[in-house]
């Protein structure tokens, strides 16, 4: 079932274009994304940018950014960046532990998933993309457990080192199930048309599957499916799409 209410993201009149992007999965053993992240930010355009989850590969707390190291290179990047047009981040299934200690401390503006948005004078419905992949049951069964409030708190208790380590097995165990050729769930249709029904809006536009492409719902709505980024893949990936009065177009980066 579609979340009630669903969040509303008015872009004020001013507003020409609007970048969405996802699934970077920065990481330090990255560093080409990184770089084409950061010069794409410094360069881009937008009135505004959304990001829309699993910006970071692991996030295993706000006070990671504190230390000098890669997740304070990433925080400076936003800092940079937010201070020259609103840019927001919607929590993925990588990093729902950013928090508004983080956000404050970049000036990224956090959005709910899913969250409507208005511009010129169309409605998109913007998400993640994790939660309408009802088939994987194992992994929403996980998600439910991470994001209760108590679940967090517990874990943002343990030290940094400890929920560093933590992260780092999560990341290994998502390595090792890629390499035995294990499949994911997609996203469920029946439920994405009915997140779009409840929006009032035509198309979801989310990231997470990996897939990018189009699909149909139906004959007046339709999902978008945006891409990862890895700049070490051969051939390279790195795209944002851009939604205008005109639509939505993608604009390869690499």
């Amino acid at each position: 079932m579609a979340p009630e209410p669903i969040a509303e993201l008015a872009a004020p009149p001013s507003w020409r274009s609007v970048d969405l992007l996802s699934d970077l999965h920065l990481q330090p053993a990255e560093p080409a994304t990184f770089e084409a992240w950061r010069r794409y930010l410094a360069a881009s355009d937008a009135d505004a940018i959304v990001i829309l989850g699993d910006l970071f590969e692991a996030w295993p707390g706000d006070d990671a950014a504190q230390e000098p190291g890669f997740a304070a290179d990433c925080a400076a990047v936003l800092r940079e960046a937010a201070a020259r047009r609103p840019l927001y981040f919607m929590h993925g299934n990588r990093d729902f532990l950013v928090g508004h200690a983080f956000a404050q401390a970049t000036g990224v503006r956090l959005l709910d998933d899913p969250t409507r948005l208005d511009l010129a004078g169309q409605r998109w419905l913007l998400s993640h993309g994790d939660a309408l992949c009802l088939g994987d049951t194992e992994y929403l069964r996980f998600r439910a457990q991470v994001r209760a409030p108590g679940w967090q708190h517990a874990f943002l208790l343990r030290p940094l080192a400890e929920r560093q380590a933590v992260a780092q097995s999560l990341r290994t165990q998502s390595e090792e199930r890629k390499r035995s050729g294990a499949t994911y769930a997609d996203v469920d249709a029946a439920e994405a048309l009915a997140w779009l029904e409840a929006a009032g809006a035509d198309t979801l536009v989310h990231g997470h599957t990996h897939r990018p492409g189009e699909h149909a719902l139906d004959a007046r709505h339709r999902r978008i499916v945006l891409s990862d980024w890895d700049l070490a893949a051969r051939p390279p990936r790195a795209e944002v799409l851009r939604l205008s009065g005109a639509g939505a177009r993608r604009m390869p980066l690499a």
